[in-house]
């Protein structure tokens, strides 16, 4: 069964998440894989509001809470969720590009949006949401939303795997820091290829490739071992440090060395 992708650095304080959440991914159904990359489970128990902050990825999200399944499409503001009590919530984090086949739409439409699946495909989500949120047994909730999300009839697109490899190679290869290198690797126009993000992503090949430089500074921060944040800047494409302390603070709230110290 293939690993998850995706990137757990996204999910911020991960010590204080750890202690408050239950956190979980499992692979989908092999019919699903071309559009859906893994499933996630968040549960808590809490005696006291536990704020959660994530780093808003390339992806959008179908979910279940407050009895709904509800689609994130990609948000460029900061996610911070306050959970209360006792419960839990399912997701599914489709591929970068996934979710076009489903919607047969511009992705774009969907940036920093949240709606109701039937919204948008004339589907009741109440019936699936409702299943997945009563119960604790995750391999019940998979098979709901699967069920919910086959239903659709999403057909195969070959230019969901080219997208998913473009913004795998940004994630991976930190010598992509400006749109023109991801262009030159897709042998296309810096023109072409930001038509092609907004119609699949949602977002443009500029934020994608901001997005996963402001991630490896997380996951430097999430180390544990000194960073020298001057040499990393640098080696991520910033100015200098100043650079990279505005541009992650624009995303987690506060500078990455102060981050560190407390993450």
């Amino acid at each position: 069964m293939p690993v998850p992708r995706g990137r757990p650095d996204a999910v911020l304080r991960p010590s204080d998440a750890e202690r408050a959440l239950t956190i979980a991914r499992l692979a989908p159904a092999p019919s699903l894989r071309a559009f859906v990359d893994y499933h996630w489970y968040v549960g808590w128990d809490v005696d006291r509001p536990h704020a959660q902050q994530v780093v808003p990825q390339p992806r959008v999200h179908v979910v279940a809470e407050d009895g709904r399944l509800l689609v994130h499409g990609v948000s460029r503001e900061p996610f911070v969720r306050v959970l209360t009590g006792a419960g839990h919530t399912w997701g599914a984090a489709f591929v970068p590009g996934g979710f076009r086949p489903l919607l047969r739409d511009r992705v774009g439409t969907l940036c920093d949006r949240v709606l109701p699946a039937a919204e948008l495909f004339g589907v009741d989500d109440r019936p699936a949401a409702q299943s997945i949120l009563a119960t604790a047994d995750r391999a019940v909730m998979a098979g709901v939303l699967e069920t919910y999300l086959l239903a659709l009839e999403p057909a195969p697109d070959p230019l969901v795997e080219q997208v998913r490899a473009l913004v795998e190679h940004a994630e991976t290869d930190r010598t992509v820091i400006r749109v023109d290198h991801l262009a030159a690797h897709a042998s296309t126009s810096v023109r072409s290829l930001q038509r092609l993000f907004t119609e699949y992503v949602g977002v443009g090949p500029k934020w994608v490739i901001a997005r996963c430089r402001i991630l490896d500074a997380a996951a430097a921060a999430h180390s544990g071992v000194p960073v020298d944040w001057a040499t990393l800047a640098v080696e991520l494409g910033f100015t200098d440090q100043a650079h990279l302390t505005r541009a992650f603070t624009s995303v987690v709230g506060t500078p990455p060395a102060t981050y560190a110290r407390h993450a």
